[in-house]
């Protein structure tokens, strides 16, 4: 069963930082990421800046649209208006399909603002106190949904690379 974990950060950075020592468990084999992505909102910017961690994953990695429909349904339905958001609104049903619920995304929304950065990670095989450990001077906060292995599965038929 994967969890589909964000580590929200205080400063449009920490997520950045955070990025070397997840990766750093990864190769001792303390954690398995699947996907990740960055989320950084400096202050006064209108919407936050994006990024895929190709660094981090391997075969089997979701595609960018996965990160894409996401982000926009956290992000960008907000400024976009009824129309639009009606839209989104089909498009987070078939989210929660697959283990992503409004209220995850909800949260979420609420929580990364600007001035503050995030880092979303797909993973399993985590060695729990091993990594709390790594993370536990910190500042940060997780706010994690875990997915069960048929809604990841169906993540990965709905998203993964071909």
């Amino acid at each position: 069963m994967a969890t589909l974990t964000v580590w929200k950060f205080p400063t449009p950075n920490g997520a950045d930082q955070a990025e070397a020592t997840l990766e750093q468990l990864q190769k001792e084999e303390l954690i398995t990421v699947h996907d990740a992505a960055v989320v950084s909102w400096p202050e006064g910017k209108k919407r936050p800046k994006t990024r895929q961690l190709n660094s981090l994953v391997g075969v089997g990695a979701l595609s960018g649209s996965f990160w894409g429909l996401l982000f926009g349904l956290i992000f960008f339905v907000p400024f976009l208006g009824l129309a639009v958001g009606a839209a989104m609104g089909a498009l987070s049903g078939s989210m929660a399909d697959v283990g992503i619920d409004d209220e995850f995304i909800d949260e979420v929304r609420k929580k990364v603002t600007p001035g503050t950065s995030a880092l979303f990670v797909m993973t399993s095989d985590a060695v729990g106190d091993k990594v709390r450990a790594r993370f536990k001077d910190t500042d940060m906060e997780l706010i994690n949904t875990n997915l069960s292995s048929e809604d990841e599965q169906k993540l990965r038929d709905a998203f993964a690379d071909d």
